[in-house]
Order: C-alpha cells, then structure tokens, then sequence
C-alpha cells in the first residue's frame, strides 16, 4: 500500500467522486496530495511493480517453495493477493537480465593481470642479457677483464640465453597447441577443411568461426572469449524463455482435456513456471560467483558446491511437482504426462536456445 500524505478534501481529482476513505469508490484512484517528497517516486514506484505491501514476497515465496500452488490459486479467481503473472515474469526477466552484468569478477580479473605481468616480464627478460654482454665487450677493450674471462663469461651469458629461448620454444609450442579454432588458425585455413570435410558441420559453424577469428586478431585471449561468449550465453536464454512461452503452453493444451482447461489457464502455468526457471538460473549464476571470491577446497566453496547441485535436481523434479498440483491429476498420470512434456519442450526448448545462441554469436561486437 502507498504511504502518501492523504488529501483532506474528500472530492476524487481525478473524476470527482466523494471519497471517504484513501481510495475513490468510484474509479480507484489515491485521494493523496498531488505534491510528495521526492524519494516517493521511487517507493511508489517499487510498490506499485512489486506490490510492497505482501503481495510480492508471498507470491515469491509460493513460487519458489510451493511448485503449482500459485498457478491453482490465481486460476480459482484468487488474483488480488498475488502479483499478476505478466507483472512478475517481466520484473524477474528484468532483474535476470541486468544483475549477472552488474556482478564483479575479482578472482577472474586478478588471475589475468598477473598473466598479463608474467608475459610482460618474459618480453623484457632478454634485455638484461644483451646490456650485460655490451658491458663485457666494453671492460675486455679497456683492458680490466681479460680475454679468457671475457670469453668465459660470454659462454656463460649465451648459455643463459640459449636456456630462455628453449623455455620460450617450449612455451610458444604450447600456445600453438592451443591456438587452432576448430582444427584452423586462420579463416583462410578454415575454408580449406570446410571444403573437405562432407558433413556441413564446418559450413554451419563458419559465421561462428569467422566472429572467433575476428576477435583473435583483436588481441582477445582464450579466457576473454570464453567470457564473452558465457555473457552471450547468459543474456540469451531469457529471450528463448520468453519466445518459447507460447509455444510451451500449446503443448500443455494439446495434452490436456479441451474443455477442463483453456489455453489461458496454460499460458498461466507457463508464465509460473518460467518464472521460476529464471530466478533459478539467477541463484546459480549469483553462487558461481560467490564460488570464484573464495579460496580453492574451503568449507564454503564446498557449500556452494552442494548448494548449486540441489539446486539443479530441484530445478529438474519442479515442474512434475507443480504439474501435479496445478492440474489436479492422479500421480501417475501426472508422471506419465510431465515426462513427455519435459522431454517435448526440452528438446523445443533446446532448439530455440541454440538459434538464438546461433543468431546472437554471430552477431556479437
């Protein structure tokens, strides 16, 4: 509920209804003063999206821990204490969306800094050696060292430097190793296996191989596309939630009685359901990066551990319990119909994320 500052005049501004108490029974606008303090645009604004008054923290909270409980509730007509399904998919959608951006990457970000020190430092290594020869040269001409020891020490600098550029082979031969994308290292060598190879893996994934080049030439290391590519990966199954929602609650319709349940009752499930996916990829992404502030093998690393594997399992059984209760179907009825609308949509499902996945690497800057 708003905490605005009530109106004292009892006549509705907005149609002129007499008002007795805070809102007009006539058309249900606020009797509140037209001026407020100015933090009131953005309370009002999170009370209004999110029903601050137990709206929101209830419905929260029969989605998370009562599967299909929600869904029951608001298609028996019990919608006033519960925020409306479009509301909530949207905000959590929203929040899906931004939070994992907004997220830091200390541990990550450290870990490359000192690579990028280590590299810095082994460019520049050679140069002590070849400042140390010249300082040699000079003190066998002046006459203080004298040949057999300039040339000793001479010896002993190149095989200094013969040991380092051996360790630099060995280490540029393991970059090597790593470098091919796709069995190429460049685009030019790419299309020569593509031309070869006869099942059209490599002509579907040329645009994905191109982007890959690109970013290769740009400088970008292996972990820095790898980072990339998760950030696509994460912004992109939001979206083939949401495109696949109607699609997902066609199917629930064509395995259910035509006449017990309408497709709107479906698109609520859906709207439910999906909802609840979202905020379970964000709880999985929030405690990946919990995991990578901590140090390796402690107590809490191991938590997180257990915790992000509970969380999958109850991601899998969630729907089958929220099928059963929504729909009201005998148990084994439930099972047999949730297994092959798991393994329906999953594969639907699989199919839009990877086309979206598809569209959205290609496309990437």
């Amino acid at each position: 509920m708003s905490h605005g500052k009530l109106r004292e005049e009892k006549t509705c501004l907005n149609c002129g209804y007499h008002v007795e108490e805070r809102f007009c029974p006539h058309c249900g606008q606020e009797n509140i003063e037209t001026r407020q303090p100015f933090h009131y645009l953005f309370t009002h604004f999170i009370e209004d999206f999110t029903h601050y008054d137990g709206q929101f923290w209830k419905t929260i909270k029969y989605l998370l821990f009562r599967p299909g409980k929600l869904s029951k509730e608001y298609l028996s007509g019990k919608r006033q204490v519960y925020v409306a399904p479009v509301k909530l998919y949207i905000f959590i959608s929203f929040v899906t969306f931004l939070l994992p951006g907004l997220l830091p990457q200390h541990k990550n970000s450290e870990k490359e800094e000192a690579e990028n020190i280590r590299v810095i430092q082994q460019h520049n290594q050679t140069k002590p050696i070849e400042t140390t020869k010249k300082a040699v040269d000079h003190l066998e001409k002046e006459g203080i060292l004298s040949k057999t020891v300039a040339s000793n020490t001479q010896n002993a600098i190149d095989s200094v430097k013969k040991a380092d550029e051996n360790d630099d082979m060995i280490e540029n031969s393991f970059k090597k190793e790593d470098a091919p994308i796709m069995k190429a290292h460049n685009l030019k060598q790419y299309d020569s296996i593509r031309a070869k190879d006869g099942s059209g893996i490599y002509s579907l994934l040329r645009p994905v191989a191109k982007k890959m080049f690109e970013m290769k030439e740009k400088g970008l290391t292996k972990k820095q596309m790898i980072a990339k590519y998760s950030e696509t990966i994460i912004h992109t199954l939001p979206k083939a939630l949401f495109i696949y929602l109607p699609i997902f609650a066609f199917f629930l319709w064509l395995f259910h009685n035509k006449k017990k349940w309408w497709y709107f009752d479906h698109g609520i499930f859906t709207l439910h359901y999906f909802s609840f996916l979202l905020l379970a990829i964000l709880a999985l992404i929030v405690l990946k990066n919990i995991v990578s502030f901590l140090p390796d093998y402690t107590v809490l690393s191991l938590l997180c551990f257990f915790a992000f594997t509970a969380l999958i399992i109850y991601m899998s059984i969630y729907f089958f319990i929220a099928h059963h209760r929504a729909y009201e179907s005998s148990r084994t009825t439930s099972v047999f119909t949730g297994m092959l609308l798991f393994i329906v949509n999953f594969i639907g499902l699989l199919l839009m994320f990877f086309l979206l996945l598809y569209v959205s690497l290609i496309t990437m800057h």
